[in-house]
């Protein structure tokens, strides 16, 4: 099955599961399809932005040789790395120069990391979802319709499907 094709079963298949709850009451069905909506939105924009953010950064070639996963949990500060730090004997050794040589190598707080970060952040794909939860959660309370009781468990099923469908988009 293409995976076009598997995004829109899960959508219909989860949405006519939303539709059920009309049956219920009009209440319990808003609220329900308030927070599905929201929350899967969320996670599918999360997705969107972060695999958009991906491509830009393989495009452009710009990665970090990293260490292996396994290598990392281990021994997250390279400590036991086979490279020796510096081939001198002890004696010989300036700590002032050595402390102030990995001082400048420690990442600091800057005008490109705060870019670096708020690129991922700031896309269009994570803030209208979240515009639209904030919105959508407004409006049910200023109609005296918000049951939390309804909304809270939607939002987990919306999270459910956003994650399944990510995982489809993904691929």
């Amino acid at each position: 099955m293409s995976i076009l094709k598997r995004i829109i079963s899960t959508l219909l298949l989860s949405e006519a599961l939303v539709l059920s709850t009309a049956l219920y009451s009009k209440s319990f069905f808003i609220n329900t399809q308030v927070a599905f909506l929201s929350s899967m939105f969320v996670i599918v924009g999360a997705s969107l932005a972060y695999k958009k953010m991906v491509i830009t950064k393989v495009d452009a070639e710009v990665y970090e040789d990293e260490r292996d996963l396994l290598d990392t949990i281990e021994d997250p500060h390279g400590l036991y790395d086979e490279e020796d730090i510096n081939e001198a004997p002890a004696e010989e050794l300036d700590l002032k120069t050595i402390v102030k040589e990995e001082k400048a190598k420690i990442k600091t707080f800057s005008v490109k990391s705060m870019k670096h970060g708020a690129r991922g952040s700031v896309s269009v794909f994570r803030i209208v979802p979240y515009i639209f939860l904030v919105l959508g959660f407004i409006a049910l309370e200023n109609n005296n319709l918000l049951d939390l009781s309804a909304y809270l468990p939607s939002l987990f099923i919306g999270i459910v499907v956003g994650s399944l469908v990510s995982k489809e988009i993904a691929a």
